[in-house]
């Protein structure tokens, strides 16, 4: 059970819930782009405008650059090219971290700017007031725990989270308390498989894996990994489902080899030639 196959409208939050408690795997796509989100839209429950836009659109190192303007720019087109997904927009660094009334403000203009559903921020225990501060004011939130990309260098580097029994237990209370809090769902990111599962075993709302565990109730990627365009490093936890990258390259090939030889345009691609 899919988007495509729910009932005319958008996927509601409370639609993952019930696809988690039916056994039922909740499918994830990020998407930047209308014209990407517009094409994944009929295959996926969810979409995720993330901050991953840095990466992989813009070219920086990590996700920190990434500003509240990009996620609204960026989440407006997906918004907009959407028809059936829910659609959740990723709260950037610095936007929500200083306290609840901060991540208020921002997540209520992502809202109000893009049309998304939800907003999603990084954090555990630490977050919990913030996330619960939002709920209270009509800000649907899906967190993140594991590893947070924003929290990259307090973290020394992308490493796999969860190992030892403290780490594991410190894991498991961040998602506990994100989900009192009142999170709709949960993104666990680079955690190890037995965390990842026993987490989910245990709190009440649907868990999203990216490198985390096929128990999780649902998944999520990146399309630009999915699709083999994002070609500087490859997670271990990405399958590619395409490889987009040669085709791309062989494309541009083509065309610059047929525009200098004056091959291109020919009378076929032009107005009045005669």
């Amino acid at each position: 059970m899919s988007a495509q196959t729910q009932t005319p409208g958008r996927v509601r939050r409370r639609a993952l819930g019930d696809f988690a408690k039916g056994g039922v795997p909740i499918v994830g796509l990020t998407a930047y782009t209308a014209p990407i989100a517009r094409l994944i839209d009929p295959h996926v429950d969810f979409v995720l405008v993330g901050d991953s836009l840095g990466m992989v659109v813009y070219g920086f190192d990590s996700t920190l650059p990434v500003t509240l303007e990009m996620m609204v720019a960026h989440g407006a087109a997906v918004v907009r090219a959407t028809r059936q997904a829910l659609v959740v927009v990723d709260l950037p660094f610095g936007a929500y971290q200083e306290g609840p009334q901060q991540a208020f403000r921002n997540a209520a203009r992502v809202m109000a700017e893009t049309g998304c559903a939800a907003v999603k921020l990084e954090g555990g225990r630490e977050m919990a007031e913030t996330v619960r501060f939002l709920t209270r004011r009509g800000v649907p939130v899906m967190g993140h725990i594991g590893l947070m990309p924003q929290s990259l260098h307090a973290a020394g580097g992308f490493r796999v989270q969860g190992r030892g029994h403290d780490a594991a237990a410190e894991l498991t209370a961040d998602a506990t308390a994100i989900a009192e809090a009142g999170a709709f769902a949960i993104v666990i990111e680079g955690t190890l498989e037995p965390v990842a599962r026993a987490i989910t075993e245990q709190v009440p709302v649907p868990t999203i894996g990216i490198g985390a565990s096929p128990a999780c109730d649902g998944q999520i990627l990146v399309i630009d990994d999915l699709l083999g365009v994002f070609t500087e490093f490859t997670p271990r936890f990405v399958k590619r489902y395409a490889e987009l990258a040669p085709l791309i390259s062989a494309a541009a090939e083509g065309y610059a080899a047929e525009v200098r030889a004056r091959r291109f345009p020919g009378k076929e691609h032009c107005f009045g030639a005669g």
